[in-house]
């Protein structure tokens, strides 16, 4: 069965609904869709990843010197007991755990027009695809590479993601990156002298705040250096 229709008028209805999003809602203030047909509709329409990008590939203007941006979220479902793909899990919005389901998404960005278009996302289930979220990270990374073909310079990505594999990853591919990193991850800012340590115990001079810091991270292959930058002294982001 073709959903096309149900999609747009659901989709306009979770963007100009401010208050309710519920199937009662929407059939309640419709007199084209029944709660019935509604209900049908998300039992068996599959939205994949795929109908995402065919739906705005279109709208797409390509930068050679545009941005691939990796994030996740929790989608709140803390009133949901049994509902599949619900998990305890870290959420940056709430500052806390809690029960929802995670989605990694992967966002084009033109720099030049200043826009941005959703191209890719994966659900976060660990238990049912034994996927990480760096998993689905790179796989995105490289569906946009060998099938999407977008152009683009620099990836951004968050915290979760600033691991060995992934920067060694983007550097094969003579791309740029840049992530914060969490206070406690251990770097070294010696030739080799001193022993690595926490980077917000770091001293920076003013050259440095302006310029960036060169640096070794824990873990990382010998002779490896990244630079950091701080994103100003009230923030202690690095």
């Amino acid at each position: 069965m073709d959903y096309r229709e149900h999609r747009l008028a659901y989709c306009e209805f979770l963007i100009s609904s401010q208050v309710n999003y519920t199937q009662t809602y929407l059939a309640e203030h419709s007199e084209r869709y029944s709660h019935d047909s509604i209900n049908r509709f998300l039992r068996l329409d599959v939205l994949t990843p795929g109908v995402l990008w065919n739906n705005v590939k279109k709208d797409v203007v390509e930068s050679e010197k545009g941005y691939l941006m990796f994030d996740d979220m929790v989608l709140d479902k803390r009133h949901s007991q049994k509902a599949r793909l619900v998990r305890r899990q870290w959420s940056g919005n709430e500052k806390r755990i809690i029960n929802g389901i995670g989605v990694v998404s992967c966002v084009y960005v033109n720099p030049e027009l200043e826009q941005f278009w959703i191209i890719d996302y994966r659900l976060y289930d660990p238990e049912g695809d034994g996927q990480t979220k760096i998993a689905h990270m790179l796989e995105m990374l490289e569906n946009v590479l060998k099938h999407k073909k977008l152009s683009f310079k620099t990836v951004l990505m968050d915290t979760w993601y600033a691991s060995m594999q992934v920067i060694k990853h983007i550097e094969s591919l003579g791309k740029l990156y840049y992530c914060p990193i969490k206070t406690i991850r251990k770097v070294n800012d010696s030739s080799g002298d001193e022993k690595h340590k926490r980077v917000d115990s770091l001293s920076w001079s003013e050259e440095e705040q302006l310029s960036g810091k060169l640096i070794h991270l824990h873990k990382m292959p010998k002779g490896h250096q990244v630079k950091l930058f701080r994103l100003g002294l009230s923030t202690k982001r690095t």
